[in-house]
């Protein structure tokens, strides 16, 4: 499974996921379709994990900072033994997430929120998505 060390940092990466998971629930994408992107998000955390355990010095990142250094518009990072096809298919994911993320810097949220379990990253209430070019 992983590591005690593990955990911190991987609930951390779930509470960045979080808001780019619901904003994907809300969207009229399949859920088949969002349910790969999930897929493909617990691929990324585990491949950010592996970085941590293979440079303990990443342990001092925050996570957010860790996700937006892997995450861009080229896609995400290389699987460690994957297929050409989830490849693809991570790299499809890591754009969307990259345009998210992109947006929520543009359009910050208008009150910060005082409470650490709340999600790291919100989306602002008059954004719309644009198409989506990636399945």
């Amino acid at each position: 499974m992983g590591l005690e060390k593990d955990l911190p940092p991987g609930e951390q990466l779930v509470a960045c996921f979080r808001p780019f998971i619901e904003h994907l629930a809300s969207s009229s994408l399949s859920p088949k379709t969002i349910r790969r992107h999930v897929d493909n998000l617990w691929l990324l955390g585990g491949e950010i994990i592996r970085d941590l355990n293979d440079d303990p010095s990443l342990r001092k990142v925050a996570a957010q900072q860790l996700l937006r250094n892997v995450v861009g518009v080229d896609g995400g990072p290389l699987i460690y033994n994957g297929s050409e096809e989830a490849q693809y298919s991570l790299d499809s994911t890591c754009r969307k997430l990259h345009r998210f993320l992109s947006q929520l810097q543009r359009y910050p949220p208008h009150s910060p929120t005082n409470s650490s379990d709340e999600a790291v990253f919100h989306v602002h209430p008059l954004q719309s998505d644009s198409p989506n070019t990636d399945i």
